[in-house]
């Protein structure tokens, strides 16, 4: 099984610039993970301006890498644009590498709808050419829509195992995420942003690295 990575991307308690740079922040680690060829799959919670938090799944050879690489606090220095008389101009989130992933959730293969595409998109290099990747979607019983896309082989067959596996393992590390902030675990880990000494910084309203 290919390794893989499970990431927190929280703009903790901040305010709503804060989940403007999640969101931000999400664009930077799937343009990173294409150019790395690596397949990332993202499940946002949904807030005003942006998403609160994100479970980020990295799943290929050096998602461990990408991780370690990304982990800490990201800093964006942009004057608000939704607060313009604002003096403010540091926004902060934290990228948190999770514990090893949960079991992952079972699902039946005709449950899952799959479409063919034409294999493009990030990668590079490490892209298929062929027309073997897949979109497969899932709806869980609360009715909610998961959805992921595979390049990773050039049999569509096997890119549809690939498929089910990533769904499952998107949509296990989300539900732990939820039962953990249930019983409050990740009250304090969601507030633990550390506005000293970031790991990256952003500059502007293009979210260009510094």
């Amino acid at each position: 099984m290919s390794p893989r990575e499970t990431l927190l991307v929280s703009s903790g308690n901040g305010p709503a610039e804060c989940r403007q740079a999640v969101a931000y922040l999400l664009e930077a680690l799937a343009d990173e993970a294409g150019i790395l060829g690596l397949d990332i799959d993202i499940s946002e919670r949904a807030a005003l301006h942006g998403p609160s938090s994100a479970v980020v799944v990295l799943t290929g050879s050096g998602a461990t890498d990408m991780a370690r690489d990304w982990e800490g606090t990201v800093l964006w220095r942009c004057a608000s644009r939704l607060r313009p008389a604002h003096p403010r101009k540091n926004w902060f989130a934290q990228i948190f590498r999770l514990p090893s992933r949960p079991a992952c959730l079972s699902i039946a293969p005709d449950e899952v709808v799959m479409d063919g595409l034409r294999a493009g998109g990030p990668g590079g290099q490490h892209q298929n050419k062929t027309s073997s990747a897949i979109r497969a979607r899932w709806c869980d019983p609360q009715g909610r829509l998961w959805s992921v896309v595979v390049r990773e082989s050039r049999s569509q067959h096997q890119n549809r195992k690939i498929a089910i596996d990533r769904l499952s393992a998107l949509i296990s590390a989300d539900r732990a995420m939820n039962e953990a902030a249930a019983r409050m675990a990740l009250h304090d880990l969601h507030g633990q942003i550390q506005r000293g000494n970031p790991r990256r910084v952003f500059d502007g309203p293009n979210f260009r690295p510094a």
